[in-house]
């Protein structure tokens, strides 16, 4: 579904990515980890069409994104892909319904039509009965769920989380990432998580590590144990620059 192929990006000297190639498919969920600064937020921003790689190139499909235009990448964001930040983004003046049916209104779609099927995924997530409460109003997980009902409301193909549950408790988080896994297996997306938290690795059908700027891939079997290893280094963070997506996500749940 999602492909990339010789990716490099340079922050200064320095190898964010060094001639990366990854692929994820319907249905499938990969982790991306290592440590801070290795250039995980990079891959991710590079496959969603946030930042272009220096070279190489990005596919959804047999299309070529990286190529298109800011605007044409911008509507790819809307339409086609979907994201799930740690703070979830939300805007702090509007209910719950409304941030829902953002990224529909954003599309054109008038804010009746917008705010049925926000609802209705509101209502999907457990969160019937709190279409009018602002995020100030809302729990931890309970608006964490609110941002994960926005990025689904668009049916999108990827769905690109960084760090979703890194600002909730653990029950939380387990919860909330339950919920993302089964919710998007529903729609046959592709997810790519990036986390540091190995517990919610462990949950992705599949993890790679980012080391020297380079990936390499540590399939999982059914009983969780892993075949092979992941060889994985440092390279400068990326600053988040149109990364309003990063200033702002399938798959079985492994039990």
């Amino acid at each position: 579904m999602l492909s990339a192929s010789s990716l490099v990006k340079h922050f200064g000297t320095a190898p964010a990515l060094d001639g990366v190639d990854f692929a994820v498919a319907p249905g499938e969920s990969v982790a991306v980890t290592g440590p801070s600064g290795s250039g995980k937020s990079t891959l991710l921003h590079c496959l969603a069409g946030i930042i272009r790689p220096d070279s190489g190139e990005v596919r959804l499909y047999d299309e070529r994104i990286d190529t298109l235009s800011e605007r044409s990448r911008s509507h790819l964001r809307r339409t086609r892909f979907a994201f799930l930040f740690q703070f979830g983004q939300l805007l702090p003046e509007l209910p719950a319904e409304e941030n829902v049916a953002l990224p529909l209104m954003l599309g054109g779609t008038p804010r009746k039509a917008a705010l049925e099927p926000a609802r209705a995924q509101l209502r999907k997530l457990g969160l019937d009965g709190k279409e009018g409460r602002r995020p100030g109003e809302l729990s931890g997980g309970e608006a964490q769920r609110v941002a994960l009902a926005r990025a689904l409301v668009v049916r999108p193909a990827v769905v690109f989380a960084d760090e979703p549950t890194g600002a909730l408790d653990r029950t939380t988080g387990d919860q909330v990432m339950g919920v993302l896994l089964d919710t998007v297996a529903e729609l046959d997306a592709a997810l790519v998580v990036v986390t540091h938290d190995p517990r919610i690795a462990s949950r992705c059908t599949r993890t790679i590590e980012i080391r020297d700027g380079r990936l390499s891939g540590t399939p999982r079997t059914g009983d969780g144990a892993f075949n092979g290893f992941a060889e994985t280094a440092e390279a400068r963070p990326v600053v988040d620059g149109d990364g309003r997506f990063g200033h702002e996500p399938v798959v079985e749940v492994w039990r």
